[in-house]
């Protein structure tokens, strides 16, 4: 399966503001100081709107990004409150839902943000023909680094913060999950301010501001990723048991 985004000129990624390290960027040994500073400062159970105001106290706007597996809008929506015009990074492997594109379309007509499709290196078709076709089914590890990992490493050269929506429920390999971290593998600042969240509350969320949610995930799929290797979810099993089932896998390497 590889459905292509739908045609809808007001979801139209925009252009991304950085094509690289920006000279501007401050050094790694300045946001590792930062990133220590910021988790001493904010207490364990501060919200998510305090930790998005500290980081709106210490870095400019288009120094700093949100990650989006445009399962829903609500953490693109929290930072846009205080960060408006934020990047909103999209990793499009070529292998989405359709309904995760139409999501990705959603918040970018809708949200005060600037939606920026990352692209692996090679299409689909062009790394069926270098390598073999169904690598997600072969060497699922290879898919992800080649389709998610080293996209998404290249596009944070960019940056000096990035937002994820990571949860400390979804999973137990996530239950240490921080506020404020420091990234080592990308060199930057890593925050994730609904690391405390429940699904529920970010359901909740999204319905009382009336924010994009991907409709798969009230269809039995709580944690979506790439359409070949997702599948529903068994009510009361673990969020992301659907992801890569049948298999040792249990992450993408974007959080490890």
């Amino acid at each position: 399966m590889n459905p292509q985004p739908l045609p809808n000129p007001a979801s139209s990624a925009r252009t991304p503001r950085g094509r690289g390290p920006s000279p501007s960027l401050r050094t790694r040994a300045e946001l590792r100081t930062l990133a220590a500073a910021g988790a001493a400062e904010l207490a364990p159970d501060a919200s998510a709107r305090d930790v998005i105001a500290w980081v709106a106290r210490n870095f400019d706007t288009h120094a700093t990004a949100v990650a989006a597996s445009m399962a829903d809008a609500v953490l693109p929506a929290l930072v846009a409150e205080q960060l408006p015009g934020v990047d909103v990074l999209f990793l499009d492997t070529g292998y989405h839902f359709e309904e995760t594109y139409a999501t990705r379309g959603e918040v970018a007509a809708n949200l005060r943000v600037n939606v920026v499709d990352v692209v692996p290196e090679h299409t689909v078709a062009e790394q069926d023909a270098l390598l073999g076709g169904d690598l997600f089914a072969r060497d699922p590890g290879r898919c992800c680094a080649l389709r998610k990992v080293e996209p998404l490493r290249r596009a944070l050269a960019a940056y000096e913060l990035w937002f994820t929506g990571v949860r400390r429920d979804e999973a137990p390999t996530r239950t240490n999950t921080p506020l404020v971290g420091w990234d080592g593998k990308n060199g930057l600042v890593k925050v994730n301010p609904v690391a405390a969240w429940s699904h529920e509350q970010l359901m909740s969320h999204a319905e009382e501001n009336l924010l994009p949610v991907n409709p798969l995930l009230r269809r039995g799929y709580p944690s979506i990723g790439c359409a070949p290797c997702t599948t529903k979810v068994a009510p009361g099993a673990d969020p992301r048991s659907g992801r890569w089932a049948g298999s040792s896998k249990t992450e993408c390497g974007l959080h490890t």
